[in-house]
């Protein structure tokens, strides 16, 4: 059995952002991840400029990567009625591709341990993890759940939103097209899902869409759905029509939960969205991730440092910093969400606030936070 500080499972951002916070703090860590880098992943790759500040001083700069700055936010309705507005903080286009390997090679640099396997089951006893994959053992005196929006873990973990079957189906895949605006994140609606607009680093646009599953289930395949459901949006339509794809086939992700979650599940600190997904729409959950891992790292150092700060006292902080941080966030994005599923209310929404660039900003800054440092 190998035996680490702390264990983190998931090699995502917020995995990937805990790691390296901890290793700056000199502690050890290991990373269980399942896939090697680098890989493209399902998500609208668009990310709040309000995470800049904390990966500097971690010692990540986006901009290494190409990443493109993004200043415009455009929204419109299922039948074509637009309106833009200029982003109160603004955010960087990145593919996840390129900014995982970026946090990756700097988790390396400290020496991160990074283990590619899949875990299979998780054990807290005797005041530490014993965590199993298909071909290894670990323990640790603390671990961090980062693995994502949904594992067979979280079954074994027997939390509840994975005994409920989920409605959510996401599809992604980057297209060539030099007419889109690389300052700009676009947000467009068709009938059961919308769909984000936004240009990475390599030039490429990444399409981003989440659908509901009855929407989605009377058609064969994806570009069937596309042709008929999407492409109803005046502006999907001609982009689509006008892009060449990139990707072999669209990547695809189905079950996606936007259920509460617990943050702390049979004492570890879950990260990013195992605590909690925020929806699409809000074009901020890579930013949420980032943040959370800084909160749990920032606790998990005081509990090493710290003899009179118990493990109890770290779940209660956790707890509560997590709220503090997201809650308000996670329930604007879900009232949201009810909004962008109801084709006579986001009608009348869109058409009301694009009388008032105000009224936009204000909901836009009601899913982003303040700059982190």
């Amino acid at each position: 059995m190998k035996e680490h500080g702390i264990l983190i499972i998931g090699g995502g951002l917020a995995g990937l952002t805990a790691a390296i916070h901890l290793a700056l703090e000199g502690l050890d860590v290991a990373v269980i991840e399942i896939q090697q880098y680098p890989q493209h992943k399902v998500c609208g790759e668009y990310v709040s400029k309000e995470i800049e500040p904390y990966l500097k001083g971690l010692g990540v700069d986006l901009k290494i990567s190409g990443a493109l700055a993004i200043s415009k936010f455009q929204i419109s309705t299922q039948d074509g009625f637009m309106v833009q507005t200029e982003l109160p903080l603004g955010g960087f286009g990145i593919s996840r591709y390129a900014f995982d390997n970026l946090l990756f090679k700097r988790a390396q640099e400290l020496g991160v341990h990074f283990y590619f396997e899949k875990v299979v089951e998780t054990v807290f006893k005797e005041d530490s993890f014993t965590i199993k994959t298909k071909t290894g053992c670990y323990s640790s005196k603390m671990a961090i759940g980062a693995y994502g929006k949904r594992s067979v873990l979280d079954k074994n973990l027997n939390r509840d939103f994975s005994k409920n079957k989920q409605s959510w189906l996401a599809v992604k895949a980057h297209y060539n097209n030099n007419d889109f605006p690389e300052n700009l994140v676009a947000l467009h609606n068709f009938k059961g899902g919308y769909g984000g607009l936004s240009k990475t680093e390599t030039g490429a646009v990444n399409f981003c869409y989440l659908a509901h599953y009855d929407s989605f289930k009377t058609y064969k395949d994806v570009n069937s759905f596309n042709k008929a459901v999407v492409a109803e949006n005046p502006f999907l339509k001609k982009f689509l029509s006008t892009s060449e794809s990139i990707f072999e086939r669209p990547m695809t992700i189905a079950q996606i939960a936007f259920d509460k979650k617990e943050t702390i599940v049979d004492h570890m600190l879950m990260c990013g969205d195992t605590a909690g997904l925020i929806h699409p729409l809000c074009g901020n959950g890579m930013a949420i991730a980032i943040h959370s891992a800084k909160i749990a790292s920032e606790l998990i150092v005081r509990f090493f440092s710290d003899a009179d700060y118990s493990r109890n006292l770290l779940e209660q902080d956790y707890k509560l910093a997590w709220a503090k941080a997201f809650k308000k966030r996670l329930w604007f994005g879900r009232k949201l969400q009810g909004i962008l599923m109801n084709k006579a209310l986001v009608s009348l929404g869109i058409k009301s606030v694009g009388r008032s660039s105000s009224i936009l900003k204000y909901i836009i800054s009601k899913t982003h936070g303040d700059l982190i440092t």
